[in-house]
Parts: C-alpha cells; sequence; structure tokens
C-alpha cells in the first residue's frame, strides 16, 4: 500500500483488542495467509511521508480530534471484497463521529480534485480488517466459518457488550508502503 495511514486501535487494555488479535491469526491461518496484522478501524492510507517528515509524533499531536468518548466502535456483519485489503472484514457502524474522523484524517491526502467531505460521506467505509490475502472473494460458506471463529473468541459481530466494539481508542501513524510484517506505529495518540 503506497505512503502511510492513519489506523483506530482498541485501547490497549480493552478486551477486544487480544480477542481481535487472535481472531486475525486463526482466519489467516484457516485461509493460509500470511499477513498478520494490528487489530484496527483504517482512518486513511496514501499519506506521503513528507507531510510528517522526521516529527511524525509532533505531526500527529497537531491533530484536534474528536473525545475519546465520543468515539463509539460496533462492529459488524462481515463483508468481502475482490481487492486484496478489504479480502474480509467486519463492517464498522459509520457513524458521525468515525465519519468526522476519518475525514479529519483524510485531509492530509492530496488527491487531485477529491472534496473530503464527500469521500467521508460516499466512499469512506470503516470496518476493521480480519484477513489480508489475494484468494479470490471470501464465499458466504466461509464467511460463515469466520463467524464461528469469532463467536468461540466471544466477540460479538453484532456490535453489542463490551466484545461488540470500543469507545475511544488510540489513532497511530504506520508506514504501509512496505511489507506488511514491518507494519509498525510510529507515532500513536490516545483519544
Amino acid at each position: 500500500m503506497p505512503g502511510s495511514s492513519l489506523w483506530l486501535l482498541p485501547p490497549p487494555s480493552h478486551a477486544l483488542t487480544p480477542l481481535l488479535t487472535e481472531l486475525i491469526r486463526q482466519t489467516s491461518s484457516h485461509f493460509n495467509s500470511p499477513h498478520l496484522f494490528i487489530p484496527h478501524v483504517t482512518l486513511t492510507s496514501e499519506l506521503n511521508p513528507d507531510i510528517y517528515g522526521s516529527s511524525p509524533q509532533e505531526w500527529l499531536d497537531s491533530f484536534s480530534f474528536p473525545k475519546g468518548q465520543d468515539i463509539v466502535i460496533h462492529l459488524g456483519q462481515l463483508g468481502s471484497e475482490d481487492f486484496f485489503f478489504r479480502k474480509l472484514y467486519s463492517l464498522v457502524q459509520k457513524t458521525e463521529a468515525i465519519t468526522q474522523l476519518g475525514r479529519l484524517a483524510r485531509e492530509h491526502v492530496q488527491k487531485e480534485g477529491e472534496d473530503k467531505d464527500e469521500w467521508a460521506k460516499h466512499e469512506y467505509m470503516p470496518h476493521l480488517s480480519l484477513l489480508y490475502s489475494d484468494v479470490p472473494k471470501v464465499s458466504d460458506d466461509k464467511l460463515e466459518v469466520v463467524r464461528g471463529l469469532a463467536k468461540d473468541l466471544g466477540v460479538r459481530l453484532d456490535g453489542d457488550g463490551e466484545l461488540g466494539g470500543w469507545v475511544g481508542g488510540r489513532v497511530v501513524l504506520v508506514p504501509t508502503d512496505n511489507e506488511i510484517k514491518d507494519w509498525i506505529p510510529i507515532a500513536a495518540r490516545d483519544l
């Protein structure tokens, strides 16, 4: 993926953090994918590293993010696309606050003629990826297998309860222009 990305992670101490990590591991194993990654909701990608230069933490600290208690993440139904980075995911309820957070992050992507408000309303699809892979779009019966994995771990894909989402979280800046195994945050900010 070119450039860098801004991700929203669950709070480090939240009960979902290790469970989502394990769900990603089990899902990747089921589909024979070597790609493991931090559980996250992508806020935006394609950030040119020149915008934060040698001071990524200072750059991230300059954002006027909404208050943590205003950011409520509800996991939702599973989906799949032919796109490598959206091979299998849990849709995240698109609230006003998460849309605002995505739009704020997108301000820093330089795309000719892109209207950031229109992008946030019509293109931004908050989701929590569970699989990166070259396999074809995941069939309904295989989605059912992953639903079973989530259920066995206690992860609620209906967005209910403590294991169906989280409040607040941590925004991280991740250089995503290298191999997935090397995707490590270089700046972080708690909401």
